[in-house]
């Protein structure tokens, strides 16, 4: 995938929490979970631990499904 700076930032930046707001389909779900994966991988927290919001039961879903 080809990240823009922003979504970049958005996805490396582990240090703070995260707000991402954005138009439909500019890959805020891709980049949740991109965000998500790497918290896991660096070992920042376990599964049970983490909070992702979203405002609709479809972009749940997809990041559910992504995760898995």
């Amino acid at each position: 995938m080809s990240w823009t700076a922003e979504q970049r930032e958005a996805i490396v930046s582990l240090e703070e929490d995260l707000g991402v707001i954005a138009g439909a389909g500019s890959g805020k779900t891709m980049v949740l979970v991109e965000r998500l994966m790497r918290i896991l991988e660096e070992r920042r927290c376990g599964l049970s631990q983490l909070v992702a919001i979203t405002f609709t039961n479809k972009a749940a879903a997809e990041m559910k499904e992504r995760l898995r």
